[in-house]
């Protein structure tokens, strides 16, 4: 089919923002670690049943010892750190803003690439970053008094936006050494579907140890009962279910398998959109004006994620 990856990276988007709409309710609702227990745990089981289907195996069949550890290492990063500042990002400043903040993951996915994997750091991603800096502070910051600058948003919603974003570029950068090492142990009769589903199968192992790790977050935090609590909830759970088909089970999926198809860079930036496509469906949600200069400080921000991977 023509343009499949660039079809599947739109495709991605749209899964992020509606994941992303939801992961706010879910927040709000059942909390921001046990929304994260419940939905990686739903994309280790919704994944599995995957697998069984097209491969025959209800796991990851084949991944050796160095797949797992980066795999595990990229999960722990982008998993476990990345999603509990982002979803946590969210009770603070909301979606609209936690999103914008996540068009950091691309910058910080290079400084990663060139600190973990030796890749070149050219000048013309510096001025992207630059771009896409500029295009966050003209969202989040307004006129003080005189001729002073303030943040429009909570201090500590926009840190925990910045580590999202750190998050999910570091560990974008450590899934990509897992599936190097992932593909390199498929045997040579493996056979077409595991070569395709390879992405699905990578997933697994991240939603595993995310899943578990977020337990393990969740047992120390002392936030059993408040899981217990959510397990039981049918608003909180039809939230997490749909989070967990459009966020770990469809989206990081198929993020992973458009790469395969189209260029990296168009298929990061049409991945990017989300803070463009989730803009009017939150103000229509939460009931929010949306001011001119949020509309330009976005634009600008995906400005320098399209420079960053197409100059």
């Amino acid at each position: 089919m023509p343009h499949l990856g660039e079809i599947i990276s739109l495709i991605v988007a749209i899964s992020w923002t509606v994941t992303a709409l939801f992961a706010d309710k879910a927040s709000h609702l059942i909390g921001s670690d046990s929304a994260n227990v419940l939905r990686l745990t739903m994309a280790t089981v919704f994944l599995g049943a995957l697998l069984w289907v097209t491969t025959g195996y209800p796991y990851p069949a084949y991944a050796d010892g160095k797949a797992w550890l980066w795999l595990s290492l990229s999960a722990l990063v982008g998993y476990v750190f990345g999603d509990f500042c982002l979803f946590n990002c969210y009770l603070h400043i909301g979606a609209r803003f936690g999103q914008l903040l996540m068009t950091l993951a691309p910058p910080f996915a290079a400084i990663a690439g060139w600190i973990l994997l030796g890749e070149k750091l050219q000048w013309t991603s510096m001025i992207a970053m630059a771009v896409t800096l500029l295009g966050i502070a003209i969202s989040i910051l307004s006129r003080g008094e005189g001729h002073t600058v303030k943040l429009s948003l909570p201090l500590k919603g926009i840190i925990l936006g910045i580590g999202a974003g750190i998050g999910q570029g570091v560990g974008l950068v450590l899934s990509k050494v897992g599936m190097t090492h992932y593909t390199a142990a498929l045997p040579s009769d493996a056979g077409e579907a595991m070569t395709t589903m390879l992405p699905f199968a990578s997933t697994m192992i991240r939603a595993i140890v995310g899943s578990a790790g977020f337990l393990l977050l969740v047992t120390l935090k002392k936030e059993l009962p408040r899981l217990n609590a959510a397990v039981h909830n049918s608003k909180g759970m039809k939230y997490a279910l749909i989070m967990t088909l459009f966020g770990p089970f469809l989206g990081v999926s198929l993020s992973l398998m458009a790469v395969q198809y189209t260029n990296a860079g168009i298929a990061s930036t049409l991945m990017a959109l989300t803070p463009v496509i989730i803009l009017f469906p939150y103000a229509f949600i939460y009931h929010q004006k949306i001011r001119p200069k949020e509309i330009l400080g976005v634009l600008v921000s995906m400005a320098g994620v399209a420079m960053f991977f197409l100059l």
